[in-house]
């Protein structure tokens, strides 16, 4: 499947003087003023030679207006912006910086672009040589750090001519809201998923189970036992006696994807260190990052497969809901929503979203649940929900483990305050274990992963419902 393009819309503007006097010495001119005084030095001798350094200094600054004046107004130059690829996280985006130079005078210019910090944590800087009306372009990298919506900020420019000796200023207004995404995963790493549910569909339509589904198959004559609500009777009155209708298993299915974003969710995961030509700076994503990229990897496998779509965001209200859905269009939507999902400061209210669900999806249905349990002393709540959602659907229950708490309890103690901490972590571990068991007594399919290996163990998981035919 092909999702449509996400990256930004180029930006264009006109540049405008920084300031009033945005003008300035460049530091080849202030070096030649510094060799000035030198001529000091046979002054000391010669008083009239003193004077040599006056002059000296006097043609350098008049060097300095006259190459200044050459050079063209920040009105002549345009400035662009634009984005090879959409903003996501963990990939790099490629953008490019245009100088459209309509004087008569090469222009060799620094390129300061004022990117938020979801971006680039540092402003960025790039160097180019620009010919009168012959666009010069640069291009650089960065890698976002934060999903949602950011605003980019003005593009500085301090241009001189080849002789550098003045340096004039301006600035172009390339403003814009650009959204980060949430993982992509490529069409490589999703080759191994799209083919075994080619060949999980090819092996449902050689197999074909009549009379189970609901989906028609063809037309028949009644037979004694069938249902009488299945008789077609538009049939039965051309043909003159009783015709029957038959019925196939489903071969699409609605899938929901319900993401919690409470506080649970806001555990940090610490990636490394970044790559960057400017600065290096610690990376590190949430766990409701990690549930973004997996829904995202999700609904193209399942709308490739032929499934209908649906997506549900909860905190304390639900923040973004989508019924099901096919097409590149809708995957568009979905991602789309996703970016903008926030991770909230309080508990999310988990009966909330099971009725909201129930009430949007009141037939049969494959949920992908991604939320994780809390360390409380009473039932967790988001258990409470799980079991409504059992009476009716399919539940994929996915618990985003917590890695440092399971390297504490297996960890040997080796003071009394460590022993303290792996009984604890023992203890929450047990839990969370005995919570999880509960739920698959009951039907549903659990997972309790490390959130790096979630996409993979949850596509897996898509793929065997959807062999054994579940839904």
């Amino acid at each position: 499947m092909i999702t449509p393009s996400l990256h930004p819309e180029p930006i264009r503007a006109a540049c405008e003087r920084r300031r009033k006097l945005a003008f300035s010495l460049t530091p080849r001119a202030v070096t030649l003023l510094a060799a000035g005084f030198l001529l000091l030095i046979p002054g000391f001798y010669v008083a009239k030679l003193s004077y040599a350094m006056l002059v000296w200094d006097a043609l350098v600054l008049l060097a300095v207006v006259l190459d200044s004046m050459r050079l063209p107004g920040a009105k002549l130059l345009t400035a662009e912006r634009s984005w090879s690829n959409a903003p996501a996280l963990d990939s790099q985006t490629e953008i490019e910086l245009a100088i459209d130079n309509h004087g008569g005078v090469i222009v060799d210019c620094l390129l300061t672009d004022d990117l938020p910090a979801a971006l680039a944590t540092e402003p960025v800087h790039q160097r180019v040589r620009a010919f009168p009306r012959v666009a010069a372009k640069v291009r650089y990298r960065v890698t976002p750090r934060q999903r949602g919506d950011c605003e980019t900020g003005w593009l500085y420019v301090r241009y001189r001519s080849p002789l550098g000796l003045g340096e004039r200023w301006a600035r172009a207004p390339l403003t814009q809201t650009v959204r980060v995404y949430p993982a992509l995963r490529t069409s490589e790493d999703q080759q191994i998923f799209l083919a075994r549910s080619r060949q999980i569909d090819l092996q449902l339509r050689q197999a074909r189970q009549r009379g189970l589904g609901r989906d028609f198959e063809s037309l028949r004559e009644y037979r004694e036992g069938d249902d009488l609500r299945d008789v077609c009777w538009t049939a039965t009155a051309r043909r003159g006696s009783l015709i029957t209708r038959q019925y196939q298993t489903e071969r699409s299915q609605a899938v929901w994807i319900v993401l919690d974003c409470g506080r649970l969710m806001r555990h940090l995961r610490h990636l490394g260190w970044g790559h960057s030509s400017e600065a290096q700076r610690e990376v590190a994503h949430t766990k409701l990052d990690y549930a973004c990229s997996t829904a995202v990897a999700l609904a193209q496998l399942a709308l490739y497969s032929g499934d209908r779509v649906g997506l549900l965001v909860y905190g304390q209200a639900i923040q973004q809901r989508l019924l099901p859905g096919r097409g590149a269009a809708h995957l568009r939507q979905i991602i789309e929503l996703l970016a903008q999902a926030r991770v909230e400061s309080s508990e999310a209210d988990h009966l909330r979203a099971t009725a909201v669900l129930n009430r949007l999806q009141p037939r049969r249905s494959l949920v992908l649940w991604i939320t994780d349990l809390a360390e409380t002393a009473m039932r967790p709540e988001v258990i409470d929900g799980a079991t409504q959602l059992l009476r009716r659907h399919v539940l994929l229950f996915v618990a985003m483990a917590q890695p440092e708490v399971e390297r504490i309890a297996a960890a040997r103690p080796k003071s009394i305050d460590t022993m303290f901490r792996a009984a604890a972590a023992q203890e929450m571990t047990a839990r969370r274990e005995l919570l999880l068991a509960r739920l698959r007594e009951q039907g549903a399919l659990t997972l309790d992963l490390d959130p790096e290996k979630l996409t993979s163990a949850v596509l897996n998981q898509y793929l065997t419902v959807k062999e054994r035919a579940m839904v």
